[in-house]
C-alpha cells in the first residue's frame, strides 16, 4: 500500500504536532504532507523527515505567524494537493487538512482533534476576526466548506469522547476514540522528593495563548504567593509576563529532558483550559504528581477526582485560587504509585496498537 500523512500545519510543537510525530515514526514508509510549516520548528522537531507543502509555504513568513490571516486561502490550499497515487491517506486534522481530494478507492482516514474551533466553538475569537459583514459572509462560506469537507472522509477517529460527540454535532458522522500517545518509561517513577515546604511550586506546561487561560492561574497565583512555573512559547507570553508577580517564573521552550525534571520535581500540575484532550496533564501524572484541571473537555476522562488530582468548576481567578487550597490540603492523600499507573493507561505502545488494529480493520475490508 502506498501511505501518505498530512496535518494542517507546522507552526508550533504542541499535542497534535507530537501525535503527528508519532504517526510519521509508525508509518515510515509514508510520504508527508502539510499547509504550510515554520523551518525552524520543522528543523527543530522533524529534522530528518521530508514535508511536501502547499502553495502556501511561498507566502511571507510573517503570514505564517499569524495564520489566522489565511484562512481564506486554506481550504483551497488542501484541495489542490495531490493525493492521486495513495491509496491510504490519514489526516492529523483540527483545522483544514482533512478537505483533502482523493480517489473514490483511496481510503481517507481523520485523526480529528477537533471540529475547527474558529468555525464552531471559539466564540469569543470569532467576534475578533469577523467584525465585518465580507468577514462575515467569509465566516460563513468556511463553516459551509468545512461541513463538506467532513464528508470526504471514510473513517473518523476522534481523540477523545469529548470530540466524539463534537464530530457527531458538527459533521454528523460517527467516530472511534483513540487517546493520543503520552511518553511513558517503562519503569514507575517514585515520588522521592518533598511535597510541600521550601521546596513547594506548581507547574504549568502549555502554549501560552488565549484559549489556554493561563491568565487565571497567573491570577490566582498572585493572590497566593506560591510558586508557579510556566514552560511553554506563545503569542501571550509578554502580556502574561506582565501580569504576573515575582512569585510566577516564565522558562520558555525547554527540551524534554528539562521538562520532565520538572515534572518530578513539582508539587502538583495546573490545568485551567478546556482541552480536546490535554497531554501534559498525563505527562505530569506519568510522574505521580497530582493534577488540578477545569472540569470539561478531555481533563474528565483522563483526571480521577480525589486519586489523582482534583476538579474546578468556574473558569474565574478565585475559583482556581480555591482548588489550590484543596489540592494542597489532599497532598498526603495521593497515592502516587496508582497516579502514574493510571497515566500509564494512555502509553504510547496503547496507542500504536490500537491505530494499527483499526488501520487493518479498515483496509482489510
Amino acid at each position: 500500500m502506498k501511505i501518505a500523512l498530512i496535518h494542517d500545519y507546522i507552526t508550533a510543537f504542541g499535542g497534535a504536532e507530537k501525535t503527528f510525530k508519532v504517526l510519521t515514526e509508525l508509518f515510515p514508509e509514508a510520504e508527508v504532507y502539510t499547509l504550510f510549516y515554520d523551518p525552524e520548528i520543522k528543523k527543530r522537531f522533524f529534522p530528518k523527515t521530508k514535508i511536501r507543502t502547499s502553495f502556501l509555504q511561498k507566502f511571507p513568513a510573517i503570514l505564517k505567524k499569524k495564520y489566522q490571516l489565511l484562512l481564506p486561502f486554506l481550504p483551497v490550499a488542501a484541495e489542490t494537493l495531490d493525493f492521486r497515487e495513495f491509496n491510504l491517506v490519514i489526516s492529523s486534522s483540527f483545522s483544514f487538512a482533512k478537505g483533502i481530494i482523493t480517489r473514490p478507492q483511496t481510503k481517507h482516514i481523520c485523526y480529528c482533534y477537533s471540529p475547527n474551533r474558529y468555525l464552531w466553538l471559539n466564540k469569543n475569537q470569532r467576534t475578533i476576526l469577523w467584525k465585518n459583514p465580507v468577514s462575515k459572509l467569509l465566516f460563513h462560506y468556511l463553516r459551509i466548506w468545512d461541513r463538506q469537507a467532513s464528508e470526504r472522509v471514510d473513517h473518523f477517529v476522534a481523540i477523545s469522547k469529548t470530540v466524539q460527540k463534537r464530530i457527531e454535532k458538527y459533521y454528523k458522522q460517527k467516530s472511534v476514540v483513540i487517546y493520543p500517545p503520552v511518553k511513558v518509561p517503562k519503569s514507575q517513577p517514585t515520588a522521592d522528593h518533598p511535597q510541600g515546604g521550601k521546596h513547594e511550586f506548581y507547574l504549568i506546561v502549555s502554549q501560552l495563548r488565549r484559549y489556554k487561560k493561563i491568565d487565571l492561574a497567573v491570577d490566582a497565583f498572585n493572590k497566593l504567593g506560591l510558586k508557579l512555573m510556566i514552560i511553554g512559547e506563545g503569542p501571550e507570553r509578554k502580556r502574561l509576563e506582565r501580569r504576573a508577580k515575582k512569585n510566577i517564573k516564565f522558562l520558555g521552550w525547554q527540551p524534554d529532558r528539562v521538562v520532565n525534571k520538572y515534572y518530578k520535581n513539582c508539587t502538583a500540575f495546573i490545568f485551567p483550559s478546556e482541552d480536546d484532550f490535554g497531554i501534559a496533564p498525563i505527562e505530569a501524572m506519568v510522574h505521580a504528581k497530582p493534577v488540578l484541571a477545569y472540569r470539561k473537555g478531555g481533563a474528565i476522562e483522563t483526571v480521577i477526582e480525589g486519586k489523582t488530582g482534583e476538579f474546578f468548576d468556574w473558569q474565574h481567578s478565585a475559583v482556581l485560587a480555591d482548588g489550590i487550597r484543596r489540592l494542597r490540603q489532599n497532598l498526603l492523600k495521593y497515592n502516587p504509585k496508582f497516579i502514574s499507573t493510571h497515566a500509564h493507561k494512555f502509553s504510547r505502545e496503547r496507542f500504536e496498537k490500537k491505530f494499527k488494529k483499526f488501520i487493518n480493520r479498515i483496509t482489510a475490508k
